[in-house]
Parts: structure tokens; C-alpha cells; sequence
């Protein structure tokens, strides 16, 4: 068998795939309260955005707060309409405060999807070779799943990289980068904030971007976990427009979310040949019907990691993991 190079993009659906796994049956109250998904998030900063006192003078036709609505846009057109600095600044504290609340000590010790990822592949890794994570998240969740297998990540903040270890690519940065080193000299690494224009361009985010290109170029197959590839994010549909001109055969990408998400990728992006649809991974590898919206609350994440696993493995071998076998 041919051993695949494998590279995975995680978003933001992924760690929302953690907090829904620690209830048997999520409400939609729970879900507003505690989703990190950017309509969830968007909806509770401009709540308490509101409340502060000055930030709507001025601008109170533009921050109702009733409907659905974007904060990364918001965050874009304020900037742009030269909105007084410090709305701007406050949307975006509010929205790296609503994350970290969301996100305490116990409550990711009690996450699991991350780590049964990794358990996956170190049990694989005769059949895919994992090249490397990239991630749009800010959350370290991705940094303690490393931790607990013992694997130091490479985060590429440097022109030079280790081959022997295992890139994590945080595109947009990371709120746990702190003394970290850039050409050896240590630095305090501003993340990207959410916005439309996000300047890649100065260190580390130059080495980082340049690293994902290569990492995007040399695996199989790109697997899209809890990313909907939002058009927010063009700096990253181009780096994968760019990886496609300069490969010799096409990108498979494999979508690892609900089924609504996965056409909504393939009607954006039909110009990459590569993108398979969840129900379409692997000859029908997902076959829960759960994984649509429209029939119930499944999780495509943990149900991509059973089927997977019941795929690559034997029971006994499945029996004798930690994390992996919880998906079951």
C-alpha cells in the first residue's frame, strides 16, 4: 500500500466540536452560551460591546444586534470607515475574552477529539504520514494534544525548520505565544485579529505562511476539519490557489464536517478538482446520516474519527487506545 502524505486545516468547528462533546444532547441555549462557531461569538461581543459605555455614539444604526452578523466584518468595515480606534480595539478584546472564557483549565481537560487525532496517527503512521497541522485558531487545544503524546511541534516562527518535528502552523497566531523565539531572538508575537485584511507579511507569520505553501504542495490529501474555507479568509484560498499551480497532480481535500458545509465548499471553490464532500470520503467512509443538519445534532468530527479508526484498525487495537476508543 502506498504511504500518503497527509496535512490537516482545523478550524474553528473543531473546538466546537469539543465543547459539544461534553453534553450527551447540547441545547441550543448551551450552544449560543458556549459555541466558539463565529455567529455564536459575534452574537455574544456585540452584546456585551453594547453595554459599554461611548462604543455606540455615533454609530448606532450599524450595531444592532438582533439579527446574524459577522464580527470579523464588522471588525473590517469599522476599520475601514476610520470608526474611532477604540470601538475597533474593544470588539476585539471582547472577541480573544469570549474564547478564553469559553475555554478554562477543567474544561479542556475533559477534551479528547484533538488527542484521539493524533493517537490515530501515531497508530497509522505505516499508511499516512502526517506532514503537519495548520490551524485558524487562536486556543492551544492543538499545543496540549502535542504535549500529552510528547511531541515538541514545530511552529516554523523561523526561515529554518526541524524535519524531524511535526509542524503546527497557527496561521492567525496564537493567545499562548509568549517569549516565544524568531531567529533567535525572543519576541512577543502580536497574533492576526480578525478583519478581512490580514497582513501575513512580517515575521513569524512570513515563515509560517511560507511553510503551510510546502506542506500544501508535498501532502495527498488536505483534510478540512470545523473550516467552512470562509471567504474572510482569501489570504488562505489563495495560498491554496497557489500550492494547486505548483503541484504535478491534484489536492485531494477532504471535508470533515456536516454535509451542508461540505457543498457549500465544493459551489465556492469548484475550480479545486480535489474537494470531496464528507459522505463522499473514502467510498462513503461517513455514512451517518447525523452529519446533515437537517436530520439531527451529530458530530462530524468524532464521527469521522470512528469510522476512520473501524477503518484502519483492529478492535483489539482500537481497545487499547486512550482516546481514540471514547469516540465509540
Amino acid at each position: 500500500m502506498q504511504l500518503k502524505k497527509i496535512a490537516y486545516l482545523i478550524g474553528a468547528g473543531a473546538t466546537h466540536a469539543e465543547i459539544l462533546n461534553l453534553e450527551n444532547n447540547p441545547s441550543e441555549n448551551f450552544i449560543q452560551r458556549n459555541s466558539l462557531l463565529i455567529s455564536n461569538v459575534s452574537r455574544r461581543v456585540m452584546d456585551k460591546a453594547q453595554k459599554i459605555r461611548g462604543f455606540r455614539d455615533k454609530i448606532e444604526s450599524v450595531t444592532y444586534a438582533g439579527g446574524a452578523l459577522n464580527i470579523e466584518l464588522l471588525i473590517s468595515l469599522f476599520t475601514s470607515n476610520q470608526i474611532p480606534g477604540f470601538k475597533v480595539s474593544t470588539l476585539k478584546k471582547l472577541v480573544r475574552l469570549d474564547i478564553i472564557e469559553r475555554l478554562s483549565r477543567r474544561r479542556k481537560g475533559r477534551f479528547y477529539l484533538h488527542k484521539a487525532l493524533l493517537e490515530l496517527h501515531s497508530k497509522v503512521n505505516d499508511r499516512e504520514h502526517l506532514l503537519g497541522i495548520m490551524s485558524l485558531n487562536y486556543d492551544d487545544i492543538l499545543d496540549e494534544a502535542y504535549n500529552t503524546f510528547g511531541i515538541k511541534p514545530d511552529y516554523c516562527h523561523n526561515s529554518s525548520f526541524d524535519k524531524e518535528r511535526l509542524p503546527l502552523l497557527k496561521l492567525h497566531g496564537s493567545f499562548n505565544w509568549k517569549g516565544k523565539k524568531i531567529n533567535g531572538k525572543k519576541s512577543k508575537i502580536p497574533i492576526i485579529p480578525m478583519g478581512l485584511n490580514k497582513n501575513y507579511l512580517t515575521p513569524p507569520y512570513n515563515f509560517i505562511w511560507s511553510r503551510t505553501f510546502e506542506v500544501l504542495v508535498e501532502c495527498d490529501i488536505l483534510r478540512v476539519v470545523g473550516c467552512s474555507l470562509s471567504q474572510n479568509d482569501i489570504g488562505l484560498v489563495d495560498l491554496l490557489f497557489k500550492a494547486h499551480l505548483h503541484r504535478s497532480s491534484d489536492l485531494k481535500i477532504e471535508i470533515i464536517d456536516f454535509e451542508e458545509t461540505g457543498d457549500a465548499i465544493k459551489n465556492n471553490y469548484g475550480f479545486f478538482p480535489g474537494i470531496i464532500k464528507p459522505k463522499d470520503i473514502e467510498g462513503t467512509l461517513i455514512a451517518d446520516e447525523r452529519i446533515s443538519r437537517a436530520i439531527g445534532a451529530g458530530n462530524p468530527f468524532k464521527i469521522w474519527l470512528k469510522a476512520k479508526a473501524e477503518r484502519m484498525l483492529a478492535a483489539d487495537d482500537i481497545r487499547g487506545t486512550k482516546y481514540l476508543r471514547r469516540c465509540f
